[in-house]
């Protein structure tokens, strides 16, 4: 069948293989990603109820695996009610601005090894992390608009708190990723994942037992340091536990979405999920290696369809890891007070990540001394 379908493909002009395959790749990329958004909210329910010695949803479905869908056809069914006290331009396109970034930021991550002429990824951009940034710090807007259209004053400081929140972390984050590519020496995330084959060669005799894969995280102190910039500020940037100061709901009884309903309200949270999702697949893609594993020869590109499809199958396996881990400190660590998310973003990471930079700067300098 594959033989079939490889023999059909190969007589498409190049055109028409160019269409097909990004039409192909666009349409998969956004089932996947909403299916993932869907399922990461029941996900996040069922861990939620282990911690807690619960159950969890079970009701529709087996294991309650039918849950997402069903509270989408309700989200869809409730009445959209928009206030007569809000600015209702604002209002009614906060939503979709919270949403739409995180979907297009999946455009530059490369899901899977090239297969053939064609690669998996709908847009190899050679500035792809400049793209991702830029895509990124659009995503505030969402949040900020909805405070303000609301006219009410919990939806407004949750809304200032946002902005405040995304323009410290994002400094953080940004300038976590410069001592990575200081390394490769390449803005392209295809070719970042490359650089990532193989095992890491910088361990002593002593340690020479230990094979660790190529990966960023593990090629340098420094890359581990920026790592750890990264995630942090993740989890800032996508407003999860404990940085979800904007949705306080001790404190702003739920922030900036208190005023919306049914559809525009279950918006806010898929942009939450996308976000989180698109932040796991880029630490994925930045420091553990994207789709590669460097046993079995799986760290090498695809020479046929089985081979793409395993190396997509173990992305995505390393961003459910992650997106697991997120889920996980939501129920296990207290929120921050908001001084404390301030102070720890101004005075402590973004010093942190500027001295990152210079060492990193340094040791590759005297390395190419030497």
């Amino acid at each position: 069948m594959f033989d079939n379908i490889t023999n059909w493909i190969d007589g498409l002009t190049a055109m028409q293989q160019f269409v097909l395959f990004s039409g192909v790749k666009i349409f998969a990329v956004f089932g996947v990603l909403m299916t993932c958004v869907a399922y990461a909210v029941w996900v996040e329910r069922k861990v939620a109820a282990a911690i807690q010695d619960r159950v969890g949803p079970n009701r529709a479905g087996p294991f309650g695996l039918l849950q997402p869908a069903c509270d989408g056809i309700k989200a869809f069914l409730k009445e959209d009610f928009t206030p007569d006290h809000v600015r209702k331009a604002y209002f009614w396109i906060a939503p979709a601005i919270a949403l739409i970034p995180a979907l297009l930021t999946v455009a530059v991550i490369p899901f899977g090894s090239n297969l053939g002429a064609q690669k998996m990824v709908i847009a190899d951009l050679n500035v792809g992390i400049l793209y991702t940034f830029g895509i990124v710090s659009l995503g505030v807007y969402g949040i900020v608009l909805a405070g303000y259209a609301a006219n009410s004053k919990y939806p407004f400081i949750g809304g200032i708190r946002s902005s405040a929140q995304m323009v410290s972390y994002e400094l953080a984050m940004g300038m976590s990723v410069i001592p990575l590519f200081l390394w490769v020496g390449d803005l392209n995330l295809s070719q970042l994942v490359i650089s990532q084959q193989g095992f890491v060669g910088w361990l002593p005799d002593a340690l020479g037992s230990v094979r660790l894969p190529n990966w960023l995280v593990f090629q340098s102190p420094m890359l581990a340091l920026s790592f750890f910039i990264f995630l942090v500020a993740a989890f800032a940037e996508t407003n999860r536990t404990p940085f979800d100061l904007p949705e306080a709901e001790q404190e702003l009884a739920g922030g900036y979405n208190i005023e919306y309903s049914s559809i525009k309200f279950a918006l806010f949270f898929m942009g939450e999920y996308a976000a989180m999702i698109t932040a796991s697949a880029m630490m994925v893609t930045l420091f553990f290696g994207g789709w590669t594993l460097p046993w079995f020869g799986l760290d090498q590109p695809a020479t046929s369809i089985p081979g793409g499809l395993l190396h997509i199958g173990i992305f995505f396996v390393k961003v459910v890891a992650f997106v697991f881990t997120i889920v996980w400190v939501r129920w296990m660590w207290p929120r921050f007070r908001y001084d404390q998310l301030m102070d720890l973003g101004w005075r402590r990471f973004i010093p942190l990540a500027l001295v990152n930079i210079v060492v990193t700067a340094l040791w590759l300098w005297i390395r190419s001394r030497s």
